[in-house]
């Protein structure tokens, strides 16, 4: 297949575009770099069946170019991190549904299957556990900031939906659950990460809240698994899938697995939502999907252990850290011949 990939140099993103090279797909990616990194993608740029274009998902008319060369479209690109979206509510609005649309207006000329990103985070006050697809989303008062994105995210399934219902696009989305692993960067607030940084710096691992707040935690090796069959699947057109994993850990109890993992000497530090976000920050206290549906779909299955999860970002790091390289165990996995000098497209201006 050919693929358009946006936000294809993101964490997320990089780990699809390598798999599908791997699985002998020809591979476009898209990406401004603003959250993503051209480091993610650095050991790929010389295969022959990849391409990459930096630049906006917000520029229509790339956009465009792209779409009409694929057979198959992943929209990655969103604004991400609970820090970015506090901080930058009108970037978080404005490239999530407008880029959505963007996208799905291109594909709806030449009727190219897309899967569309969402997030656990629709589901938002929500008190029925596990969380079903089907279930109402409850979302909080527009006065409180980290709304807007579970917000923007719902007008993008409710966009991609309309396309499907009147336009007959081929839309799939997806709702993913903490995807994390290695390239995972804790800038804007992911916290395995950061709670990986600081313990191997021998850092106060800051815990915002109680602590008693959990989640779920999905590798992404398994996640981009799940997508690629996704989007090969037609029984998922139309359709909402949950994607992670459903083994729950309090906050609390994530940083001392990391401790003890990384063998630090760390003291953990409790750090009130107000000082670490904003004033009157509201949180989720679980967020636990139900992977019932994506089973029967795909026969999916988290085969990533958390603790596992955790040790393969602590040893991502420490090769970081030592000089070493680790992107380049993933690149052996490609087969790229050793005489390959092909160049990628020139990127774009970014905007």
């Amino acid at each position: 297949m050919h693929i358009f990939i946006t936000g294809g140099a993101g964490f997320l993103g990089s780990h699809l575009t390598e798999l599908l090279l791997a699985q002998g797909d020809d591979v476009w990616v898209l990406d401004d770099l603003s959250t993503g990194s051209i480091e993610n993608i650095e050991h790929i740029k010389n295969h022959p069946s990849f391409h990459y274009r930096v630049d906006s998902v917000m520029n229509a008319p790339l956009v465009a170019e792209l779409v009409d060369r694929c057979d198959a479209i992943f929209h990655l690109a969103a604004a991400v991190g609970v820090r970015l979206i506090v901080e930058s509510p009108v970037r978080t609005i404005e490239t999530n549904i407008r880029g959505t649309e963007i996208v799905l207006q291109a594909a709806a000329k030449k009727k190219k299957r897309v899967l569309i990103t969402s997030t656990s985070e629709v589901y938002g006050k929500s008190e029925k556990l596990p969380f079903r697809e089907g279930d109402d989303l409850v979302s909080g008062p527009p006065t409180k900031g980290r709304w807007s994105y579970a917000c923007s995210k719902a007008i993008d399934e409710f966009l991609s939906l309309a396309y499907w219902k009147e336009r007959r696009l081929p839309v799939t989305i997806v709702r993913l659950f903490n995807t994390v692993g290695p390239r995972q960067t804790g800038r804007y607030g992911m916290v395995v990460p950061n709670f990986v940084r600081q313990a191997l710096n021998g850092e106060p691992i800051t815990v915002f809240g109680t602590g008693k707040q959990s989640r779920c935690f999905g590798y992404v090796g398994d996640v981009v698994e799940a997508l690629s069959k996704l989007i090969r699947t037609q029984n998922a057109v139309g359709e909402i899938f949950n994607i992670g994993n459903d083994e729950e850990v309090s906050i609390k109890e994530l940083a001392h697995r990391i401790r003890r993992i990384t063998q630090s000497q760390s003291e953990i530090v409790y750090v009130p939502y107000d000082q670490a976000y904003e004033e009157g920050f509201e949180d989720m206290p679980r967020r636990v999907p139900s992977l019932e549906k994506i089973g029967q779909c795909i026969g999916y299955r988290p085969k990533t252990s958390l603790d596992e999860i955790i040790e393969k970002v602590v040893e991502f790091e420490r090769n970081r850290r030592a000089g070493a390289t680790p992107l380049a165990a993933s690149a052996s996995s490609l087969k790229m011949p050793v005489s390959v000098m092909q160049q990628s497209s020139p990127p774009a201006a970014q905007p």
